[in-house]
């Protein structure tokens, strides 16, 4: 168990603060969290955090912690046991597929600030694709096996999205991808996973997508 003190700075929408979450969550760790609007970010906030993004984790009141794969490395190497394999060739391996589902996130920030049906239908086949080539990979019924890791954290949030978004969609995203709809299931029974939004997070994702006034914006009916 960690001898530090944690302070996890939070907005509740962001994906990038779940897999610190979970990470915490995963490796009992004890924290206390804060949100904060993104849109009016409180001054001490702007000081402590050199890129004003989410997650900050400061240390022991002293020490500023900023991106979260830095947060989540730091909170496995201060606690015991590791959520990465044992293998550096299998941990590397992850960490290749953790910048894969980055990339996968920036491609779902493209399709929800899409404005146009063309360029909306373009970020579906990418991401569809994305999924594709991770099928070819997921070993189940987590990424590695029976074992959740590093990178297990990493792609809940990224079907958390899914979870909200597939009744918008034409068509499955997921079709053909029977692995990748296995794992996504799998993650998502994780507590860890289930506790590392608010309980207001499909209604407040809902909100977001709508004022974007993007195409997606339009596919979704209350």
């Amino acid at each position: 168990m960690s001898q530090h003190t944690l302070r996890l700075v939070s907005y509740d929408l962001c994906p990038y603060v779940q897999r610190s979450i979970i990470t915490l969550t995963e490796k009992n760790v004890k924290y206390e969290i804060e949100y904060i609007d993104l849109g009016s970010p409180p001054e001490w906030f702007i000081k402590r955090s050199p890129l004003k993004k989410v997650p900050l984790l400061i240390v022991d009141d002293k020490h500023d912690i900023f991106e979260s794969a830095v947060i989540c490395e730091l909170v496995d190497e201060i606690t015991p046991g590791s959520l990465h394999s044992g293998n550096p060739v299998i941990k590397a391996q992850h960490r290749s597929w953790i910048e894969f589902g980055s990339r996968i996130l920036d491609k779902i920030g493209a399709l929800y600030n899409s404005k146009s049906e063309k360029s909306y239908v373009e970020c579906l086949k990418e991401l569809a694709s994305s999924f594709s080539r991770l099928n070819d990979i997921v070993v189940g019924p987590y990424f590695a096996g029976d074992t959740f890791h590093m990178v297990d954290a990493v792609y809940a949030t990224v079907f958390r999205y899914f979870d909200v978004m597939d009744s918008y969609f034409t068509f499955d995203i997921f079709e053909d991808c029977d692995k990748v709809n296995a794992w996504r299931l799998k993650v998502a029974q994780r507590p860890a996973v289930q506790t590392a939004v608010l309980s207001t997070y499909q209604t407040r994702l809902e909100n977001f997508f709508i004022n974007k006034n993007s195409y997606l914006s339009t596919q979704i009916h209350p």
